[in-house]
């Protein structure tokens, strides 16, 4: 059984004994290389955030791990795992209250890291959930949307999705045409119309929270739309298949006509980009560590395979020169990716990270973490192509994940524009 994560339960849960340091230990050293943390970043994290990494890991690799490999083959992503990981306090985990464990950023950071060296599709899904819908709605909304969605979220029983990207302006979202108008007929509620696509979670979303242009103002605005309340024919969400990474999770679209919306479901004071570039940020932080797991698990497959796989001689492949300066440059960059999210972390729960910061990490963490499995994959030669290994479907993964909410590029001109002064975009 695993316990609830809570401020209360965490301190009394029992961690498992560590496993031995694999490594090579000298005299005037007090301390082994471990290859699994080679520049001890755990010591810097508290009792708590210990404790609640090794819960999400044991329920990562427990229950999570075993479904992955025929999910990821039939693009079927069982939406039991979110009430699952809400059982356990794991859902919108740095909210304070409405049900949720209200655990610091780096915390929230470890359960995205297990998540995610399980696979990146389920840590979509989990993201989706926790930092752009529960997140938004906790940051932005009216008191009455929180305590109406918010514990039925944190639970797992209400599933949500961000609709932001379009068909035509994904990168661009200032461009966006999802216009929402004064409803003709109902008193009281606006009329969305538009699309949104590559929207994780959409097909099997209770909640959408979706920005659109008021058509009065021009003005980006935030809305929360219920399945449920929503007349046939005004909402429809249909599934994105055949897709050639995040496999094991669910992607679709948003197709709204004439949608009928609560002026109540409105957000209430945020308007322009600023609305959704503040969710975004925190889904970013999220996939700084996330894709460190799945770097991580890149390395300990290649590790595994290249102790174990026999060439020339009866010598294990680990042995050569270059298979172990592929293993030396990815536990590097994840060895440091983990620091620089630690950091970061740190000062934005001191409310001192400005959105730069967690440019550079998404962006960093995301290229190093896909360029070093691309390269490790070379180590499985030809059985890097049967997903029984499990390289070829991190790397597909990463591709999407250096891709989505902000391309390495995007980061890159936000950064430069930081650097300079000078806007770079147009």
């Amino acid at each position: 059984m695993f316990k609830p994560v809570c401020r209360q339960a965490v301190r009394q849960l029992t961690r498992p004994a560590r496993p031995a340091v694999v490594g090579r230990r000298y005299a005037h050293t007090p301390a082994a290389f471990d290859w699994k943390d080679p520049l001890g970043a755990s010591n810097l994290f508290t009792e708590d955030e210990l404790a609640i990494a090794e819960t999400a890991e044991a329920y990562c690799q427990e229950r999570m791990l075993p479904r992955l490999l025929e999910a990821y083959r039939n693009e079927d992503f069982d939406r039991k795992i979110l009430e699952e990981m809400g059982e356990l306090g794991l859902l919108g985990a740095t909210i304070q209250g409405y049900g949720c464990a209200g655990v610091s950023s780096v915390a929230s950071g470890l359960i995205t890291r297990a998540v995610e060296r399980v696979d990146s599709g389920y840590r979509s899904g989990y993201s989706v959930q926790s930092s752009l819908v529960m997140g938004g709605i906790e940051e932005h909304g009216t008191q009455e949307l929180k305590d109406k969605y918010l514990p039925g979220m944190a639970k797992g029983k209400l599933l949500g999705c961000f609709g932001l990207t379009e068909p035509n302006h994904g990168s661009d979202p200032g461009s966006m045409e999802t216009v929402a108008k004064p409803h003709p007929s109902k008193k009281g509620y606006y009329s969305l119309s538009g699309a949104k696509t590559w929207i994780t979670n959409s097909p099997i979303s209770d909640l959408f929270l979706v920005w659109a242009k008021l058509e009065t103002t021009g003005k980006i605005r935030g809305f929360v739309i219920e399945r449920s309340q929503c007349p046939p024919g005004t909402l429809e969400t249909p599934a994105i298949k055949n897709k050639n990474g995040l496999r094991a999770s669910i992607t679709g679209m948003i197709q709204l006509d004439e949608c009928p919306v609560p002026e109540e479901n409105m957000f209430p004071d945020v308007e322009g980009l600023r609305g959704p570039f503040s969710c975004l940020n925190n889904a970013r932080y999220g996939i700084a560590w996330g894709t460190m797991g799945a770097l991580e698990d890149s390395i300990s497959r290649t590790r595994e395979y290249a102790l174990n796989r026999k060439q020339f001689k009866g010598n294990p492949i680990a042995k050569y020169q270059l298979v172990q300066k592929k293993l030396a440059d990815a536990s590097t960059d994840a060895a440091y990716g983990i620091l620089a999210a630690t950091q970061v972390g740190r000062l934005k729960d001191e409310g001192k990270a400005a959105p730069e910061m967690i440019s550079m990490i998404k962006r960093q963490n995301c290229d190093r973490a896909l360029v070093n499995a691309r390269i490790l994959q070379e180590v499985f030669g030809g059985n890097a192509v049967s997903d029984e290994y499990g390289i070829g479907r991190h790397v597909a993964n990463l591709f999407v994940t250096q891709t989505y909410e902000g391309q390495s590029d995007i980061h890159a001109l936000i950064l430069g524009r930081a650097i300079t002064g000078l806007q770079a975009f147009c």
